[in-house]
Formats: structure tokens, C-alpha cells, sequence
């Protein structure tokens, strides 16, 4: 399952993250977005979601939460 299919309000634990962008899994992983973190979807907007990674909250688009498998 994908963040994009997640529940708001419901903590994650991330499997993998699955591109074949070297820029776009450099970026998750900036964001401390990487296999065996915590996230949590709070929740979904028109433009994208918005997640809790390590207590810090970001939007992200449909491509990223695509990518993250939990």
C-alpha cells in the first residue's frame, strides 16, 4: 500500500520508497523519509498531503506519497 491509499490521522511505517528518480529519493531521504521511519498522514488536500516525518510536518505532492510505500 501507498500513502496515497493511507488513512488521515494514521501512523506509518515506511517499507520503501519506490522510484527510479535519483532526485526524488534524494529529497525524501532529506526529509528523514526512508525505509523503517514513523510517518504520519494527517491529512489530504486538493494539492496534496500533508505528513508528519520526525516531528516536523511537510506538504507533499500526489508523485511523493505514490512513492512511499507503507
Amino acid at each position: 500500500m501507498t500513502l496515497k491509499d493511507g488513512v488521515d490521522g494514521q501512523e506509518y511505517i515506511i517499507k520503501k520508497i519506490n522510484a527510479d528518480d535519483e532526485e526524488l529519493i534524494s529529497f525524501l531521504f532529506s526529509l528523514g523519509c526512508y525505509s523503517g521511519e514513523k510517518i504520519t498522514l494527517i491529512s489530504r488536500r486538493n494539492s496534496g498531503y500533508v505528513v508528519s516525518i520526525k516531528d516536523a510536518r511537510y506538504n507533499i505532492d500526489k508523485q511523493l506519497a505514490d512513492a512511499i510505500e507503507v
